[in-house]
C-alpha cells in the first residue's frame, strides 16, 4: 500500500514550524497512544505512522531529502542491493554520517538508477475582497517558475556539445566505499548523483538545463469560498528532476477586512446605529447587503444590541450553494452637542419617566432589585 504524505499524516502545511510539528504530533500521540487504544490495531499503525513522520519532518536533513525526493529520499533500503540487511543495513544506520549516502533511487551494485523525481509543491498566498469571496471571480498571478532553459534545451551542455558519462560511477550516480570490512554505497562526488558530466555548461543557464521565469496564471475563484480555502493547481509546482512530474501549485485565500461585514461561516454580521428616537418610537431604516440596500421595519422601545436576520442575504456556501442569513446589530446611539433646548426636553422627559420608573424602565428596575438582593443576602 502506498504511503501517506507525512505532512498530510500530521495534518500540517507543508512550511510547518518545528513548534507546529511537535503540536501536531502531541495530539496525534494523545489519541492513537496504543496504551490508550489497547488491541486496536488501526491506532497502533496510525501511532507508528505519526511517530515515523515526527522523526523524519523534525530532522532538517532528512526533511530536506524528503521535500525533494519524496518517500525514496528517506527510505533507506533504497541505498543498494539485497534486501536492506547486512552491511547495506550497516550503513543505513550511519548514513548520516557518511553523508546523503540513500538519497533516493533503487540500485546499486552497478544496476544504475535514474534519479527521476516528482517537483516540489508551491504555495501562492492570495487576498481578495469580501464580494470577490461571495460573487467568485478571476485573478491573474504571478509565480516564480524553472522552465527549460532553451539554448540547450535542458541539457545544461553548451549548444554543440552533450554531457558525457560519468567516469567516476559509470552514469550509476553511485559509488561505493570500502570502510574495514563494511562496503558503503554513497553518492557520486563528480557527478552528485545525476550519472552524468558536461564539460562544457551552457552558458544561459550555467549547467542547470533550467532557468528562472516569472509565469502568469489565471485563477478561477468559486463563489463562497472561504478564509484559508486552498485551490489545487496540479503540474504547476517545481518542475521533476530527470522527467519526474512536476509538483503541484496551491493556491491559499485570504479574505481582506471588510468595512462593514463580518463574516461568520456563510452568515454576515454588521452593526447598525439607530437614533434614540428611532428605538423609542419604531421606524423604518435602510440597511446595505452585499446585494445593494434593503430596508427593515424597528419596532417600537427595541433596546440597543437587539439582532434582525435577513434570510438569504449572507454569502452562498461554496459546496451546498445554500445562502446564509444576515445578521443586523442595531446600536441605539446617544445623542451628542445637544442644544439647550434638546436639554430642556431630555430633562422634562428624564423627570417623567423616573416618576414612573417600573413602567417606563423594567430592566432598570430589575437590575437595582437584584443589586438590592444582593447587598441585603
Amino acid at each position: 500500500m502506498a504511503k501517506r504524505d507525512l505532512y498530510e499524516v500530521l495534518g500540517v502545511n507543508r512550511d510547518a514550524s518545528e513548534d507546529e510539528l511537535k503540536k501536531a504530533y502531541r495530539k496525534l500521540a494523545m489519541k492513537f497512544h496504543p496504551d490508550r487504544n489497547p488491541d486496536n490495531k488501526e491506532a497502533e499503525e496510525k501511532f507508528k505512522e505519526g511517530k515515523e513522520a515526527y522523526e523524519i519532518l523534525t530532522d532538517a536533513n532528512k526533511r530536506a531529502a524528503y521535500d525533494r525526493y519524496g518517500h525514496e529520499g528517506v527510505n533507506p533500503s533504497m541505498g543498494g542491493g539485497g534486501s536492506g540487511q547486512g552491511f547495506d543495513g550497516f550503513a543505513d544506520a550511519f548514513g548520516d554520517i557518511f553523508g546523503d549516502i540513500f538519497g533516493g533511487g533503487g540500485g546499486g551494485g552497478g544496476r544504475g538508477r535514474s534519479n527521476v523525481y516528482r517537483g516540489a509543491d508551491l504555495r501562492y498566498n492570495l487576498e481578495i475582497s469580501l464580494e470577490e469571496a461571495a460573487r467568485g471571480a478571476e485573478k491573474t498571478i504571478r509565480i516564480p517558475a524553472q522552465e527549460e532553459c532553451e539554448p540547450c534545451h535542458g541539457t545544461g551542455a553548451k549548444p554543440g556539445t552533450q554531457p558525457k558519462t560519468c567516469p567516476t560511477c559509470g552514469g550509476a550516480g553511485q559509488v561505493r566505499i570500502q570502510q574495514g570490512f563494511f562496503s558503503i554505497q554513497q553518492t557520486c562526488p563528480k557527478c552528485h548523483g545525476s550519472g552524468r558530466i558536461i564539460p562544457e555548461p551552457c552558458t544561459s543557464c550555467g549547467g542547470a538545463g533550467r532557468v528562472k521565469r516569472q509565469k502568469t496564471l489565471e485563477v478561477k475563484i468559486p463563489a463562497g469560498i472561504d478564509n484559508g480555502m486552498r485551490l489545487r493547481h496540479g503540474g504547476q509546482g517545481e518542475p521533476g528532476v530527470n522527467g519526474g512530474p512536476a509538483g503541484d501549485l496551491y493556491v491559499e485565500i485570504h479574505i481582506k477586512q471588510h468595512a462593514v461585514f463580518q463574516r461568520d461561516g456563510d452568515d454576515l454580521h454588521c452593526e447598525m446605529p439607530i437614533s434614540f428616537t428611532t428605538a423609542a418610537l419604531g421606524g423604518e431604516i435602510e440597511i446595505p447587503t452585499l446585494d445593494g440596500a434593503a430596508n427593515i421595519r424597528i419596532p417600537a422601545e427595541t433596546q440597543s444590541a437587539k439582532v434582525f436576520r435577513l434570510r438569504g442575504k449572507g454569502i452562498r456556501n461554496v459546496r451546498s450553494h445554500a445562502p446564509g442569513d444576515l445578521m443586523v446589530h442595531v446600536i441605539v446611539e446617544t445623542p451628542v452637542k445637544l442644544t439647550d433646548r434638546q436639554k430642556e426636553l431630555l430633562r422634562e422627559f428624564g423627570d417623567i419617566a423616573s416618576s414612573n420608573a417600573e413602567r417606563h424602565n423594567p430592566k432598570a428596575k430589575s437590575w437595582m432589585d437584584k443589586v438590592k438582593d444582593f447587598f441585603s443576602g
